[in-house]
């Protein structure tokens, strides 16, 4: 069981990543709904994984994963993107991302980026 930081701008987005976090036995520990909350609240809880949107208000997701990983090299982000945001996953991965999912969710595929990223 991980404890996991969810950021993403859609609280719809948020409940479908908790519920399938919790449902897959793992603790979600803190969200975040844009880049700015995310470095915050990462630095705050420490949490063992985050999901982290790409596109968000005010700090996107690539510029928060890029001050998370400043922060710490070993830090575990899965980023996830909607469909056609292959360049900026690439980038993502670049900067250190673990794995990504693509929106809409599905849980099975969610759960499998988790334990890839913890193994």
């Amino acid at each position: 069981m991980a404890r996991v930081l969810i950021v993403d701008d859609a609280a719809f987005m948020r409940k479908l990543l908790n519920d399938a976090l919790t449902n897959g036995g793992h603790e979600v520990v803190g969200e975040a709904a844009n880049g700015n909350e995310a470095v915050a609240r990462w630095q705050e809880l420490h949490p063992e994984l985050t999901t982290l949107d790409i596109t968000m208000p005010d700090k996107d997701g690539l510029t928060a994963l890029s001050e998370i990983m400043a922060i710490d090299p070993s830090a575990k982000v899965i980023m996830c993107s909607a469909l056609g945001q292959e360049g900026k996953v690439l980038e993502a991965v670049k900067l250190g991302a673990k794995d990504f999912v693509v929106k809409p969710f599905q849980p099975p595929r969610v759960l499998e980026a988790v334990e890839k990223a913890l193994a």
